[in-house]
């Protein structure tokens, strides 16, 4: 994808808007879901309760997720709807100093002013609101916001992952749901980890020990915290 003409080479940052989100939204899933599980379970609960608490994390969670995104990126969509107004209006006003601005962040880039002068002339010459959001704004068409893509991906996934959790409760006897859950759950966010980071070009050992790790961290606090609970309301 390219803002100029035709281009046939694929980048891995073609992905970035949906991956960000889906990973988000999947990592989510499952360590919200898992938590609030692990928690539940800690506090001596049967496994109604602990489905029941699973059930409303995953729905309530999914919403949620896709309401945030969808303001979270819709915010972003606002500003850069405002500054282009903005900037058309100034290339429509005072379109000599708009050139030289362009100019010079080329002449920042690298180049000689004479060249970048020429540069500058030659990009607005075939779209200078375009050439002003890439190289003034660093508004592309890769990294624009996207509200409904953003929030339906995030919904999505987050449910997705939920439901991993949530399906070995059902496979294992309540008195399993804390070990199983925690080690299936380490297990789901390693691999997301490794999905991800082969899906977006990363190191593969970083991205699945980041994850895994934060993962163990969040489902241990919150068994601590349902342990002490239990304990106290007993």
């Amino acid at each position: 994808m390219t803002l100029f003409g035709r281009h046939t080479e694929s980048h891995r940052a073609d992905r970035i808007g949906w991956l960000r989100a889906a990973v988000l939204g999947a990592n989510d899933g499952i360590v919200s879901t898992a938590s609030l599980i692990v928690g539940v379970a800690a506090a001596k609960s049967d496994r109604t309760e602990i489905v029941i608490s699973g059930i409303a994390g995953l729905v309530a969670g999914a919403l949620s997720m896709a309401a945030g995104e969808y303001v979270s990126v819709s915010s972003q969509s606002d500003t850069e709807k405002a500054d282009l107004a903005r900037e058309k209006h100034e290339l429509v006003t005072n379109p000599e100093f708009e050139t030289e601005e362009l100019a010079q962040i080329y002449v920042g880039r690298g180049l000689e002013p004479k060249l970048a002068r020429q540069v500058a002339v030659q990009l607005m010459e075939k779209d200078a609101l375009r050439s002003h959001a890439r190289d003034e704004l660093l508004i592309t068409e890769l990294g624009s916001a996207r509200p409904i893509q953003a929030a339906l991906a995030s919904a999505v996934t987050f449910a997705i992952g939920a439901v991993l959790p949530l399906g070995v409760v059902l496979l294992v006897s309540p008195e399993q749901v804390i070990y199983s859950v925690s080690l299936s759950s380490v297990g789901f966010l390693i691999l997301l980890g490794l999905v991800s980071a082969r899906a977006g070009g990363a190191g593969l050992l970083k991205a699945a020990g980041r994850v895994g790790f934060w993962g163990a961290f969040a489902m241990g606090a919150t068994a601590l915290i349902g342990k002490l609970f239990g304990t106290v309301v007993q």
